[in-house]
Parts: structure tokens; C-alpha cells; sequence
């Protein structure tokens, strides 16, 4: 799942050209220059050569791992080694007390450790004022970015109504999320029609192309175009809450007219698509010695240019129909696609239009709202948030109280982990997105310890935090408990799971990525030092998992498997900040940080 491609072993080479070129012209100077300047062009000067010297480490070692290929052979499994293996393994007792256990039962249950459940307790000193409620589940289906999103949103919008449960609607956007991404990904496939159909970006696109999962910046598009409703006036349908089958239908007819726009784009399926016109004559011309030309070949050579100046507006204009069937092509298309949606998901409300909403408030009055849900998403605003929690740290969280609204959501930003790539960097993934000319989805990528600081101040700041992790690994659905000891794989397995690879290895290898988004609510800070221990998460899962819809996250689990937090700006520092305007580094779609929570 990794993006690094196999090169040659290339011979060795400086990797800056332009830092030695700045090198010379430096050198080139008078001898006027600063002790200062002299020490930067050392510092230069080092930085290229090591740079040089892990590029000529890098393809050695590659034509060293070529050579051992290449010298040996492959080996099968010897019959008797396969068989004397589990008699040798058997003969421990504690072996086949394992086997006893782990046989007969599912074996996450089995290596599960009491002792990690009850040191991970439910338990935060530093909360946000308003977690919002009820516990969501979104069932069969990978909406939680929905979920996860539409809780963040929904605390702003309960303290303005002043209502004690509520929910926006996730069927809404998720409507209007399938029909953007059909959109997004025929587009998609009309801009790569002249790559080869068994290319790595076509099978890519082709493999996940309407998938349930999405990112910040995509929920962020739908609700600039579309807006919100409330959960009440567009429920969920049964494809809503069971996607399985819906998208099997969609991705089967998206591939049907993937191909034929394929077809339609390269001209093998066009209309008049047969061998281009073309003409060999050069007109008339002056003879060798420079005599003036005859009336006849004057006339001959402007006969010439207007066939060549009509024969060009014939090739454009074959363009130009053919872009017009294509788009005519994609419309019907993508209203074939919109009546299957409808069909499965059911109507919503129209965005243009305003919905009538009643609603009865924590005083039991009655109210009703009568706004376009477009409107009703631009109205999302709270007065400032204070942090509620019995740490000593409160008193110092004054300056952190702000306002969730419409804005600050706009100036929110997805802040990643990624240790492949270097850190305070941009990062963007090709092709990766929902609403064509819509935000694209963008990273700043920092280390754990920089996010960490963010989050804890989103939440002193009072407000829910949108994150993404790898939620299978080291988390026990039951309890709701996530932490690196939850199973113990030593004891019953007799092999190590977790301390074998790093986070960056993992990225490699693709044992891990993001799968889930959740909310952060809460955290329990260390009385001495201030540092996080635990995190409260809000999922969606509904009240069965974890402890009634909570899971408890342990600090040195976040560590390992969150990739993602969405932090107001603001809490930013100023350098963070002006990282933001940089050019993005662009991943490859197959990359591992476009993998959709």
C-alpha cells in the first residue's frame, strides 16, 4: 500500500542541483561576507553532503538486496520440518493450555487483561461543557466521518436551541455524498482516459470509487453546497443504515459508464471516429529564383490555406462535439445514478428550500424553525465554551474559552501523524475528494506530541474534536477499552504484535491506516506534570459497545494509532500557522493517508 516505487540503482549523484548551483554563486561572492554568512554556507555545504551520502546509502543497499535475489533460490517447506513442528510445540504444557483456551473460544476474549480494563477507567478531570446527545450508531455502514462530523456540529446548535438531545441528519449528506462522488469519480475517469485501463491510478480509481468513508474537508464540502437538516425531517433508510447493497449496485453501473466514457473520450467510441483527414500539399511558392508567382499559383496557394485554415476548424470542431458529448453523455449518466440513490436512500429535503422544523426546548416549549437547511448550517454559532473539570489547570483556561460557529468549523484543520513524511508540511492526496471544485483534502503534518498539545487545548477551549485512527488494533468493542495491553498476545500467542514495527513501518507495510473517526470530549491530565493519560471518545456504535456509546483511550494508544485530529487554527502556534500557505507535498492515491475513515 506503500507509495514508493522500485527505481534502477543509479550511479551517484548530488540530489540538490539547485543548492549547488546557490553553493557556487556563493562562493563567487567577494570576500566581504559575514562570519554569520560563512557559517550558513557550511551549514549548506554539510547538509548537502549528507543528503549525497543517504542517497548513495540508499541505492546500495537496494543493489545489495537486487544481488541476493538474484543468487537465491526459492525454497519450499520441507514435509518434515511441517511435520515435527506442533509435536516439538506441544511437549510445553503451557502450550497446550493455550490451545485448550484459544481453540474453543474467540481468542480476543480469551487474552483479554482485566488488568489493562481496570487501570483504563472512565475516569477525566477535563471536560467540555457539552458532549452532546444521544449516542449515535450507524449500523451496518462507514459513515462514522458523518457521525463523528455531524457530532461535532450538533453541540453548537443544542446550546443555541437550548435542547438537551439532538441530531443532524447523516442520511442527508450521505445522499449527497454518493451523488458527489459519482460525479467526482466520472470526472475522474474522463481526465485519465488517455492512461492505460491496467494502470495503477485507473485500477485505484476503479477498485474504491464510491466508497462510505470520507474526510474533514469532504463533510466540509457538503455542507457549504448542501448545508444541514435536522435528523427528524430525513431519517435513515434501510440502505442508509445497511449500505452493503446499494453500493454493489452503484459501483456496477459506475464501471458500466466508466468504461463507455472511456470509449466515447479516446474516439473508439465516437460517432465519425474513423482515420483523421489530413493533407500532404504545401501550396504554392515562389519559385528557386525568386521569380514572382502567376496568377494561377497565386490563386492554387490560397485555395491551400483556406482547405488547411477550414480543415483545423473541422479538427476543433470535432473537439468541441466531442467534449459536448461527453458531458451530454455524463448528465444522463449521473441521472440514472441520482434515481438509484432516491430510490435506496429515499428523497431529502431540497437545499434551496426551507424545511419547518418543531422542536421543543429544555423548558418544554415548543418551537418552530422555519430556514433552508444551506441557512441552517451558516446558523451554527455558540456563545464561548468553559471547560468543566475538578483539575488545578482550570484556572489558567480563561484565554482558551471560544466559540464553535460556522466560521471557526470553515477555519478548522486536519493536523496528521505521519512519520514517513517529514513533519510541518502540507500533505494532499491526488485525486482524492467528493465535490469537483470543492475544498481539496489537505494535512498539516506534525508529530504526536504537537497534536496532542492541540487537542488538549480544544478541549480546555470546550470544544468536541473530529480524529481518525486505526480503531481495530489493541481495542476491545465490549468495554470500550483501547489500550496497548487490552490483549495480551505474550502470554497466549507466545509472539509480539505490537513492538515489532513502528508506526512509520506500519504505514509501509500497510498494516495500518486510518479506518474509523470519533470524537474526543475529554481528557484526564496528570495532576503533577499536566500531561495527557487517558482521552474520553464519543462513538458511533450505539450504546451496546463500550461503556453506554463511550470508549477510554489510553495516552500511549494514541500514540500508536491515531492519525488525525481537526483543531481550530487559532490554537495553533504562529509557525504552525504559516505552514499552512506552504505548497502541499502530494501523495499517490493508493497512498496509505488516502485511506477514508
Amino acid at each position: 500500500m506503500g507509495n514508493q516505487q522500485s527505481k534502477g540503482v543509479s550511479s551517484f549523484r548530488v540530489p540538490d542541483k539547485a543548492l549547488v548551483e546557490r553553493l557556487r554563486k556563493i562562493r563567487q561572492r567577494d570576500g566581504s561576507a559575514t562570519s554569520s554568512e560563512k557559517m550558513k554556507e557550511k551549514t549548506v555545504v554539510e547538509k548537502v553532503k549528507e543528503e549525497a551520502v543517504v542517497e548513495k546509502t540508499k541505492e546500495e543497499s537496494v543493489a545489495a538486496a537486487q544481488e541476493v535475489v538474484v543468487q537465491r533460490d526459492a525454497e519450499a517447506l520441507p514435509l518434515d520440518v511441517v511435520a515435527a513442528v506442533p509435536a516439538e510445540f506441544l511437549e510445553d504444557p503451557r502450550n497446550r493450555l493455550a490451545l485448550s483456551a484459544l481453540s474453543s473460544a474467540n481468542p480476543k476474549t480469551v487474552l483479554t487483561s482485566q488488568a489493562s480494563k481496570i487501570s483504563t477507567q472512565h475516569l477525566f478531570n477535563t471536560k467540555i461543557p457539552c458532549e452532546g446527545s444521544p449516542i449515535t450508531n450507524q449500523r451496518s455502514s462507514g459513515r462514522c466521518w458523518l457521525f463523528a462530523a455531524t457530532n461535532v456540529f450538533r453541540v453548537a446548535l443544542m446550546k443555541k436551541y437550548n435542547v438537551d438531545s439532538f441530531e443532524l441528519s447523516q442520511n442527508y449528506l450521505y445522499y449527497y455524498d454518493k451523488l458527489e462522488k459519482a460525479n467526482w469519480f466520472l470526472e475522474q475517469i474522463i481526465q485519465t482516459a488517455g492512461e492505460d485501463l491496467d494502470s495503477r491510478l485507473v485500477q485505484r480509481l476503479l477498485e474504491d470509487l464510491i466508497s462510505d468513508g470520507g474526510q474533514w474537508d469532504m463533510v466540509y464540502n457538503l455542507v457549504e453546497k448542501y448545508g444541514l437538516v435536522p435528523q427528524a425531517l430525513c431519517p435513515d433508510s434501510w440502505s442508509a443504515k445497511n449500505s452493503a447493497v446499494m453500493r454493489t449496485v452503484l459501483k456496477t453501473k459506475l464501471r458500466e459508464f466508466a468504461l463507455t466514457l472511456r470509449k466515447v473520450a479516446t474516439g473508439s467510441g465516437s460517432p465519425g471516429s474513423g482515420a483523421e483527414a489530413g493533407s500532404s500539399g504545401t501550396g504554392a511558392t515562389s519559385d528557386d529564383d525568386g521569380s514572382a508567382m502567376t496568377a494561377a499559383e497565386a490563386e492554387a496557394e490560397a485555395e491551400a490555406e483556406a482547405e488547411a485554415e477550414a480543415e483545423a476548424v473541422s479538427e476543433e470542431d470535432q473537439l468541441e462535439s466531442r467534449r459536448a458529448e461527453i458531458s451530454a453523455l455524463k448528465t444522463k449518466m449521473m441521472k440514472e445514478i441520482q434515481h438509484l440513490i432516491t430510490l435506496l436512500l429515499g428523497p431529502t429535503p431540497d437545499p434551496t428550500k426551507e424545511f419547518q422544523w418543531t422542536y421543543m426546548d429544555k423548558d418544554n416549549k415548543v418551537h418552530e424553525l422555519s430556514i433552508t437547511p444551506r441557512d441552517f448550517a451558516k446558523s451554527i454559532f455558540s456563545s464561548s465554551f468553559h471547560m468543566m473539570g475538578s483539575s488545578p489547570l482550570s484556572s489558567s483556561l480563561s484565554s482558551l474559552s471560544m466559540s464553535l460557529s460556522s466560521s471557526s468549523i470553515a477555519d478548522m484543520v486536519s493536523l496528521v501523524n505521519d512519520p514517513r513524511n517529514a513533519y510541518m508540511t502540507p500533505l494532499t492526496v491526488d485525486r482524492l475528494g467528493n465535490v469537483v471544485g470543492g475544498r481539496n483534502t489537505t494535512y498539516l503534518n506534525v508529530d504526536m506530541e504537537t497534536m496532542k498539545a492541540a487537542c488538549v487545548k480544544m478541549i480546555k477551549a470546550g470544544c468536541p474534536i473530529f480524529f481518525g485512527c486505526d480503531v481495530g488494533k489493541f481495542s476491545d468493542r465490549t468495554s470500550g477499552v483501547m489500550d496497548l495491553g487490552v490483549y495480551d498476545y505474550e502470554a497466549g500467542l507466545r509472539t509480539d504484535l505490537l513492538r515489532g514495527l513502528t508506526k512509520e513501518e506500519r504505514l509501509r507495510a500497510g498494516e495500518s491506516m486510518m479506518t474509523h473517526a470519533m470524537v474526543l470530549t475529554a481528557v484526564h491530565l496528570d495532576e503533577r506534570t499536566g500531561r495527557p493519560v487517558r482521552w474520553r471518545v464519543q462513538n458511533s456504535w450505539g450504546t451496546e459497545s463500550g461503556e453506554k456509546g463511550w470508549f477510554v483511550m489510553s495516552d500511549a494508544w494514541m500514540d500508536e494509532w491515531v492519525y488525525q485530529a481537526v483543531v481550530d487554527q487559532k490554537l495553533l502556534s504562529k509557525e504552525l500557522r504559516d505552514v499552512l500557505g506552504r505548497e502541499p507535498v502530494v501523495l499517490p492515491l493508493w497512498d496509505p493517508m488516502g485511506a477514508l475513515a
